[in-house]
């Protein structure tokens, strides 16, 4: 058990975030986050941050991070990261103290587990603690995966969420009305995350939670859901993702910089997806594929 973590955090402008993630990626598996700035998402810049576990590695992850962004920053401006140290119970309460409920689409709601919420008729909420692992339904990605996974979802479909992180995703499937649902994860943290918010929402004989990579995900499913990074989902298109979604079924991917979806639905259309709609917030995009297409 890690008791404290190194927090790297890295302020950049938004067409540098998706590197400067893709740098840190390399070196905290439990995932990277970027938040938006003090003048929000459309302005500014935003900040890069990740996670590093406390191990006989840490000392050699900093060297390797401080310069790989060095070298980062002869191509592109990028500030040097600055660290700190995290203990996860400081961690833990540093995110309560940010998280109330929230509405999200036309009955979502994310209650953190430590507020009070009162449903109406007709809610659907999700009760969420996130822990060392990502995904509180704050960061635009998530909310417009969670407004396509309710626009989407219909009674008994099998779903994929790939990189669960927290579980929200694969959560809300469930409640949604999901049959089955596979939640898929590398990091253990993550993993033991998501199996208790999957258990605080008694949708555990719906939600299988698993650590594995795609290679280990077997069959196809009508919905799959990806959000994670750009350069990951291209990775995992070139890994078999697109043969996971069966026929007429939905690809949902998210955690996309805009002037990266290109990028991704290139690598889609290659492996017979087809683009039928792309959602913007801010600077990020969702792309929702079907599949039953094919470019030469």
């Amino acid at each position: 058990m890690v008791d404290w973590w190194l927090e790297v955090s890295v302020p950049v402008e938004n067409e540098a975030a998706e590197a400067v993630a893709d740098v840190l990626s390399r070196y905290a598996y439990r995932g990277v986050v970027i938040e938006a700035g003090p003048e929000g998402w459309n302005a500014g810049p935003v900040v890069v941050k990740a996670y590093l576990p406390a191990d006989d590695q840490l000392r050699a992850n900093k060297r390797r991070i401080e310069e790989a962004l060095w070298h980062l920053g002869q191509i592109r401006p990028v500030s040097a990261p600055t660290f700190r140290s995290v203990a996860e119970a400081d961690w833990a309460k540093a995110w309560k103290e940010r998280l109330n409920v929230l509405h999200v689409g036309r009955h979502i709601v994310i209650r953190p587990s430590w507020r009070d919420y009162t449903p109406t008729p007709g809610d659907i909420v999700i009760r969420l603690d996130p822990g060392m692992a990502f995904g509180t339904g704050l960061h635009p990605t998530t909310q417009m995966c969670l407004v396509a996974l309710e626009e989407m979802i219909y009674p008994g479909a099998e779903v994929l969420d790939m990189g669960t992180g927290s579980g929200i995703l694969a959560i809300a499937a469930a409640k949604l009305g999901a049959g089955q649902v596979l939640a898929v994860d590398n990091d253990p943290i993550a993993v033991g995350t998501a199996r208790g918010n999957v258990m605080i929402n008694g949708v555990q004989e719906t939600v299988s939670v698993v650590r594995g990579s795609l290679a280990e995900v077997s069959g196809s499913y009508d919905l799959v859901v990806v959000n994670i990074l750009s350069k990951v989902i291209v990775e995992m298109m070139g890994e078999g993702l697109a043969t996971r979604v069966r026929p007429d079924g939905v690809l949902i991917a998210a955690g996309i910089l805009a002037d990266q979806g290109a990028e991704v639905v290139t690598a889609m259309e290659r492996r017979g997806l087809a683009l039928v709609e792309q959602r913007q917030r801010g600077d990020w995009v969702c792309l929702v594929a079907k599949q039953g297409y094919f470019s030469g």
